[in-house]
């Protein structure tokens, strides 16, 4: 998502959903740690439901990118995801939760303060996500002379949407098995 802003908005229309990615998955990261966990635990199928949705987002993602063209950056419907827009999307993110709730459980102790610890990994993941996002917007930025070409965008979001199809496979495996 982050590269492919890149490649169609530049850093500084981008600027909102890097704050947003880097943002959004901590503060999610943090209602799970510290109380969603329980809900969870206590009623799965709203985990499900929430994964379920999550998977058909991205799909709805995946389908947009795959039919994006050049954007007509004059055009006011051609824009990345806003801040909230960004912080949001972590929250029907399949591959997201999967992330936190692994965290939680590999990450954490019984014999320690578990909000401390929470807050913690929290800290550690906004840390990492920081330059872990610019790479892949700069990344993105770094492509949009050859991406220029009308073949070669049609072709990379192409790519970019089969590779979002693609990175939902284990989640619903998962989905299926569970």
């Amino acid at each position: 998502m982050l590269m492919s802003s890149g490649v169609n908005y530049g850093v500084r229309r981008s600027l909102p959903l890097v704050m947003g990615v880097i943002i959004g998955f901590p503060a999610m990261f943090l209602a799970i740690g510290l109380g969603l966990g329980t809900v969870f635990q206590r009623f799965p199928v709203i985990h499900n439901v929430i994964t379920i949705i999550g998977i058909v987002y991205l799909l709805y993602l995946a389908w947009k990118i795959a039919g994006s063209g050049k954007p007509n950056l004059a055009d006011s419907n051609a824009k990345p995801l806003t801040f909230i827009q960004a912080a949001l999307f972590q929250w029907v993110n399949p591959k997201a939760w999967i992330m936190a709730m692994g965290a939680i459980a590999a990450f954490t102790t019984t014999g320690a303060d578990i909000n401390q610890q929470v807050v913690n990994i929290a800290t550690i993941f906004m840390t990492a996500s920081v330059p872990s996002a610019w790479i892949w917007l700069l990344f993105g930025v770094g492509l949009q002379r050859l991406l220029a070409d009308d073949v070669w965008r049609q072709r990379f979001n192409w790519l970019m949407a089969g590779l979002l199809v693609l990175s939902m496979v284990p989640v619903v495996l998962d989905l299926v098995r569970g």
